[in-house]
């Protein structure tokens, strides 16, 4: 019953949480500004990091059973939250060139990516259910989740710059072919009637790429968080929180992503280690807190290298402008 009640109440908490963010923050239509998402970004952060502390007790107390203490649920809940955030920066990598491909204007960006998150927290809530269950029912799929991020890993390490081609989704032909686009946009609405016909508009299009995209990026980040903790309780919260956050952190890091050009090869990096961490995991298992550190050491070199790389290009530019 106890149990119950916690994943009821966990979910009532992001109902209200989306219901403020939509319907009290951001009812009308308005260009986020940096200083409003790093705000809301802040708020995100401070809210899991004050879950991690209610998730030690939780574990503490064992209100979901199992024999899982505080302390190492909190350092789970907590590495996994940070390589979800971290692999989510690459989402925002690409719904940048998604709004930028079908010119999206800024004030009905909120819109778009809040339905977003709401499909997003769907399919993944449902992978995580799959991904438990295999977990439980077969030992030998943990091999499979490592052997698929070390081959990612490799695949984002090899591919150039990324391309968005929205004409080759599946989802958009389908849609296209079922209704008649709009060639504008109408304000932030998904659906119009054209001469008593029902039509879609380039909006419905570009959450269809988004949430599409996403379930790609869910590939890879959900098996990422079984490398940490097989809890369900916390893979889904972990994945929650870090979703949650992916909106305004669009917004913060959207216009200056092209900055930290040393971060995707550290993303890299982390999908190798988890990938290799779950290879090992029966034989040689790796400890919660060596996790940590190794995630928190790989993503603080590739920022403090984009910063110095950054620097060092606006030193040698400077002059040059000067002149």
């Amino acid at each position: 019953m106890l149990t119950v009640a916690l994943w009821a109440g966990f979910v009532l908490f992001v109902l209200i949480m989306l219901a403020i963010d939509l319907g009290v923050l951001n009812r009308e239509a308005h260009v986020i500004k940096t200083r409003e998402a790093l705000i809301w970004s802040s708020f995100c952060v401070l809210l899991a990091l004050a879950f991690n502390v209610a998730i030690y007790f939780i574990y503490e107390n064992h209100w979901l059973g199992g024999d899982l203490h505080g302390k190492q649920a909190a350092m789970e809940f907590f590495t996994g939250w940070l390589i979800e955030q971290s692999l989510s920066l690459d989402n925002i990598f690409v719904i940048a060139m998604i709004f930028g491909y079908f010119h999206v204007p800024q004030k009905y960006q909120h819109r778009t990516l809040f339905w977003g998150i709401i499909g997003a927290l769907v399919m993944r809530g449902a992978m995580i259910g799959a991904g438990s269950a295999l977990i439980k029912r077969f030992d030998w799929i943990i091999y499979v989740f490592g052997a698929m991020l070390i081959l990612t890993a490799i695949k984002m390490l090899r591919s150039g710059e990324e391309k968005v081609e929205p004409d080759r989704n599946p989802l958009v032909k389908i849609a296209r072919k079922l209704y008649p686009v709009t060639s504008d946009f109408h304000e932030q609405k998904f659906f119009v009637k054209i001469d008593g016909k029902q039509a879609i508009t380039p909006m419905f299009l570009v959450l269809l790429v988004i949430e599409s995209t996403d379930l790609l990026f869910a590939v890879d980040s959900i098996p990422a968080i079984f490398a940490i903790t097989k809890e369900p309780f916390i893979v889904f919260t972990s994945n929650v929180f870090a979703i949650l956050n992916l909106r305004s952190m669009y917004f913060v890091l959207a216009s200056a992503i092209e900055k930290f050009k040393y971060l995707k090869p550290s993303l890299v990096f982390v999908l190798a280690y988890v990938g290799v961490k779950m290879l090992l995991a029966h034989h040689y298992p790796i400890p919660t807190p060596v996790s940590m550190g190794m995630i928190i050491g790989i993503l603080s070199i590739g920022i403090i290298a984009s910063m110095i790389s950054t620097n060092r290009t606006k030193s040698e530019t400077g002059p040059r402008n000067a002149e």
